[in-house]
């Protein structure tokens, strides 16, 4: 029997937990300091509700434990007018409302004889005009050699916990997820004004942040998608494993989290495709759930030793890559002294003559994606292929513009280097070097060669994102990717989502 303090995780701790001394009994317990995980976009998340607010009825009950004082976050009296199905008159309401959404979901979803409880509350978090922490949730406690336990000396979440040993392990009068979010954003002046959190029920949230998504996603890292092994250093807490670290897979090597060393875990956490989720739901459910990969194919009597498949990031806009692909002779726009081509403005008329029916490479910078992809589309480009400014992974490209009409990737810096070297011989309407946007039906997006789907592992570690999260190359985009995308529907299981998949392969 023993217990410690876990170190937070993520940009906003949910909660500091005070190491407890335990009674007697089979079990070691790891109050915890929120195992939070943040958004990684312009915003981010959290919660909490004081006194029992509401449940879900399914098969597994969610209760909302009201954590704000009188007047604030759940009770803010502030009139609202109803929105989207949330029948709240007040934002308090609403925002309670919203929450009960999530619960009922997830509720409808999981399966558990125990009670959840979700401490939830509404408080100032940080945020600027432009950027804002919108919140953040996770697990409260873990627990290891619980009655019952599938593995032993494994940290389980205690929710989880508690449903496998069918009865409450938790701490009396502790939640068994704690969770913050930001009860500032988008009402004031100084946090994100104009985009705050959209608090209807039926996903019209325009350029509002869906809410509900939001929860759902924050929900499910406090059921367990997440690690409690240090994602930086690659230390176990106590030098226990979490259930989480049995599936994670190194695919360069096929060895797995619980088989490395902290060294080696923390290298695998920042090698980009490194880590693979091994899972048998998840991995069966794949093929049910993502789309073929989409592939940028050169070719063509001039592309000499740029002849190949790129892997590319897709674009937010525009139609999607398929079959079949839109081809064309790569054409570069040139509109800088230094010889590349951010396409910001209307094209010159030279310009326009190389890229008119053809592919535009132009240069990441300066302006939004957007802007490039309606300067090129503009003039006549039947595509556009964006090549980054700076070294690092591939990413996919942001915006949205519903008069685009073109398909567009992004490549990295080093991928366009290589295009642009094949491009040097060239007429103004020609270059002899086809560029074809299209799909690899042998890939499925966000897949290893063996088909199992990836994890987050940006070469630069992102704390509190990396290694628990979902890549972000899943085409649809998935709930438990570090960024809440605006195509997200309100599912969690297949065929639109694998976060349930993952839940069950670690015991839900």
């Amino acid at each position: 029997m023993m217990s410690a303090e876990m170190p937070s995780a993520g940009l906003q701790p949910a909660e500091s937990g005070a190491a407890q001394s335990q009674p007697a009994a089979p079990s070691r317990l790891q109050r915890t300091a929120a195992a939070a995980r943040t958004m990684a976009a312009a915003a981010a998340l959290a919660c909490a509700v004081a006194g029992a607010a509401g449940s879900a009825q399914a098969a597994a009950t969610i209760v909302i434990v009201n954590q704000n004082a009188t007047g604030v976050g759940f009770n803010d009296p502030t009139p609202a007018a109803p929105v989207g199905g949330n029948p709240g008159t007040t934002l308090g309401q609403q925002r309670l409302y919203a929450f009960q959404r999530a619960a009922d979901i997830w509720g409808a979803t999981l399966t558990s004889n125990v009670p959840i409880r979700i401490g939830a509350s509404f408080v100032p978090l940080s945020c600027t005009a432009t950027s804002a922490t919108l919140g953040s949730a996770g697990a409260n406690e873990i627990w290891s050699d619980f009655p019952n336990a599938p593995r032993a000396n494994t940290w389980y979440p205690s929710a989880l916990a508690s449903k496998l040993a069918g009865e409450d392990v938790a701490t009396p009068g502790e939640p068994h997820i704690v969770a913050r979010f930001n009860s500032r954003v988008g009402l004031f002046s100084d946090c994100l004004p104009g985009s705050g959190f959209y608090l209807g029920l039926d996903r019209n949230f325009g350029t509002q942040i869906d809410l509900v998504t939001v929860l759902l996603h924050e929900f499910a890292h406090g059921f367990g998608f997440q690690t409690f092994t240090d994602d930086e250093t690659g230390a176990e807490i106590l030098n226990i494993p979490s259930i989480w670290d049995y599936y994670l897979l190194n695919n360069r090597n096929n060895r797995l989290w619980v088989e490395m060393t902290p060294a080696e875990r923390a290298a695998s956490a920042t090698t980009w495709r490194g880590l693979s989720w091994n899972g048998p739901i998840v991995t069966a459910a794949v093929p049910q759930v993502l789309d073929p990969a989409s592939n940028l194919a050169i070719s063509g009597s001039a592309a000499g030793s740029a002849t190949g498949n790129y892997q590319v990031g897709d674009a937010a806009f525009g139609p999607p890559l398929g079959q079949p692909a839109v081809s064309g002779q790569l054409m570069p726009v040139v509109d800088q002294a230094n010889g590349t081509g951010l396409a910001c403005e209307p094209l010159s008329n030279l310009n326009a003559l190389a890229v008119r029916g053809n592919v535009a490479l132009v240069d990441r910078g300066t302006c939004p994606f957007v802007d490039k992809a309606r300067n090129v589309q503009a003039a006549g480009a039947i595509g556009m292929v964006v090549a980054d400014n700076q070294p690092g992974d591939v990413s996919d490209l942001g915006g949205a513009d519903p008069t685009i009409a073109i398909p567009a990737v992004r490549i990295t810096q080093a991928d366009g280097v290589t295009l642009k070297a094949s491009l040097q011989r060239r007429s103004r309407t020609q270059s002899g070097v086809l560029a074809s946007l299209g799909v690899n039906p042998n890939r499925l997006a966000g897949t290893d060669s063996a088909g199992r789907i990836l994890l987050y592992t940006p070469s630069t570690l992102s704390p509190g994102s990396s290694v628990s999260h979902y890549t972000t190359e899943a085409k649809p985009n998935q709930l438990m990717e570090p960024a809440i995308n605006v195509d997200l529907t309100h599912e969690v299981t297949p065929p639109r989502d694998l976060t349930f998949p993952l839940l069950r392969d670690i015991g839900w």
